[in-house]
């Protein structure tokens, strides 16, 4: 069945909720105003559902050019790195191999990586899509970057993993802090502090379950911060604390803006792996090939995602 509408009645959508006018969207397409009236027009003929609606001069978004935006958003994006790929094919590019990282977005790693990948595969171009670090298992399913480095245990139908490395969490402060000559922490250590954490949701191997419940010890809640990195500034800046994967603090340990002391007498160290779909698991796959490299080269004795 033939589609009723096109790219360039979706692009029409976007740019028209972008701008609130025909004449800016016209402009902005490169189209004359009575041409993009014309095309939008026929998009609602075609879907019998009206898009917008006229207030003062202005054109109102309805629900279903609310969803159709939603659509042509994620068809545009795809289109627009499906261009990039050919692109980068021409230049002798085979393989472009699009990877994010859970939470953080420290790549300090990265151009070490790179060159260990270039010296034993040809023709792969790694792509960093930072923007999937909130969610990359939803990323990795829909397609939208096809290696995922996460945290903890990952078990999902329609994916597969392979270990990279284990990491420490470090308690992290001010280097003024009354906690900072500690070479760890307890709970109890911990009652009242004010701390900062980029998510309330509790996991089964982190700070919640094996610092904070065993103890009935709870720091105070003194934001939720998205960013890790943002975390580390409002640290150093002594307005809280806490608790973070050590291999991405390692530049602010190393500056003295932070110091960190282990969780717990015993420790809390965190596995990491790459994330993959099942399908792309096949011996000769370059997303495979990119996986397995980036385990054999976290276990080198200088690779940048763990502490030595």
């Amino acid at each position: 069945m033939k589609p009723l509408l096109d790219l360039r009645h979706l692009q029409l959508i976007q740019a028209i909720i972008e701008t609130g006018r025909i004449t800016d969207a016209a402009e902005k397409l490169g189209v004359t105003p009575s041409a993009l009236s014309h095309r939008l027009r026929e998009a609602e003929r075609r879907l019998d559902v009206p898009l917008f609606t006229r207030m003062h001069k202005r054109l109102r978004v309805t629900p279903a050019a609310e969803y159709l935006a939603v659509v042509a958003e994620r068809i545009l994006s795809d289109l627009s790195r499906a261009e990039e790929d050919v692109r980068r094919m021409n230049a002798g590019i085979q393989h472009v191999v699009r990877l994010s990282v859970e939470a953080y977005s420290n790549y300090r790693w990265l151009p070490s990586f790179i060159k260990f990948l270039k010296t034993r595969a040809e023709g792969i171009d790694l792509q960093i899509m930072a923007g999937a670090r909130s969610d990359p298992l939803t990323g990795v399913l829909n397609r939208h970057i096809d290696i995922a480095v996460m945290s903890g245990d990952v078990a999902q139908p329609g994916l597969s993993t392979l270990p990279l490395f284990e990491d420490p969490l470090l308690y992290i402060m001010a280097p003024s802090h009354r906690l900072a000559e500690r070479p760890f922490v307890e709970g109890s250590d911990i009652v009242g502090e004010p701390f900062i954490t980029y998510t309330k949701v509790p996991e089964p191997d982190r700070e919640f379950a094996r610092l904070f419940r065993p103890t009935d010890s709870y720091p105070k809640w003194a934001a939720t911060v998205e960013l890790p990195e943002a975390i580390v500034e409002l640290v150093a800046s002594d307005l809280g604390t806490s608790v973070l994967s050590s291999w991405a603090l390692q530049t602010a340990l190393a500056e003295g803006r932070i110091t960190g002391a282990q969780v717990t007498e015993d420790g809390i160290t965190v596995p990491w792996c790459a994330v993959l779909r099942t399908e792309d698991m096949g011996e000769d796959d370059p997303i495979h090939l990119v996986a397995r490299l980036l385990a054999e080269w976290c276990s080198l004795p200088d690779a940048g995602f763990h502490v030595t």
